[in-house]
């Protein structure tokens, strides 16, 4: 491609799932070795379980509960810390204490949109960063003001918003528009709102996915699908 095509990505995610921020930094490298491709980012909601309480749970009961007492929490946390390692995440899972409910998360993250896409992938990362790399609770309200104020939103906003139930439909109805989509699993690679790439693959396969897409669209092939 000689001129440059723009491209829409939709990432269906969720902030305490690390499989996500594993997907969000494979993204960015993969939009940065795509140089003829303009690539928007949007953040869309899921919650992995949307049963925790407000106040959140006892994150070692929790995950004892869900994988028992066993080795095999062990495991997968080695090898995400190994994975992530390669990435330039520095998980510490021990430093997690809360299994917080990502809702309010995901409304700060909707709020973060028409902000600007630089300000939403900021506050994304940031509360990666804050929730897996600092074991700091997403579901505190004090900690999403100081994730929001980090990545140039109006704090005093977000913290007006917050103890209301300003968004709290509209987030729950794109949630359930991904489950209807047949999204089951974050991360979702959404590409034009029509090609999925699902999973936390590896950057040359987004990127390769995203060559294959923009290429499609300029030959016109997108409009004739449509």
């Amino acid at each position: 491609m000689s001129e440059t095509t723009s491209l829409t990505i939709d990432v269906v995610s969720d902030v305490v799932c690390p499989w996500c921020f594993l997907g969000q930094k494979r993204l960015e490298q993969a939009i940065e070795a795509v140089k003829d491709v303009d690539v928007t980012v949007r953040w869309r909601p899921f919650q992995l379980d949307p049963t925790i309480p407000a106040e959140g749970k006892d994150r070692k009961a929790y995950m004892q509960a869900k994988f028992g007492d066993g080795d095999r929490l062990k495991q997968i946390h080695a090898n995400l810390v190994s994975l992530g390692a390669a990435e330039g995440i520095s998980f510490d899972f021990d430093a997690i204490k809360v299994a917080p409910n990502t809702l309010d998360a995901h409304r700060v993250i909707r709020w973060a949109g028409p902000v600007g896409e630089a300000v939403q992938n900021r506050l994304v990362t940031g509360l990666f960063g804050a929730y897996f790399e600092r074991g700091e609770n997403t579901g505190d309200h004090q900690v999403l003001i100081a994730a929001a104020r980090e990545a140039g939103m109006d704090a005093s906003v977000v913290e007006t918003l917050l103890p209301t139930d300003a968004d709290v439909e509209a987030v729950r109805t794109e949630i359930a528009t991904a489950a209807r989509m047949g999204i089951t699993g974050v991360p979702c690679f959404l590409i034009e709102e029509r090609y999925a790439v699902m999973g936390a693959q590896d950057t040359e396969t987004i990127a390769d996915a995203i060559r294959q897409v923009a290429a499609a669209k300029a030959r016109g092939e997108l409009d004739k699908a449509g």
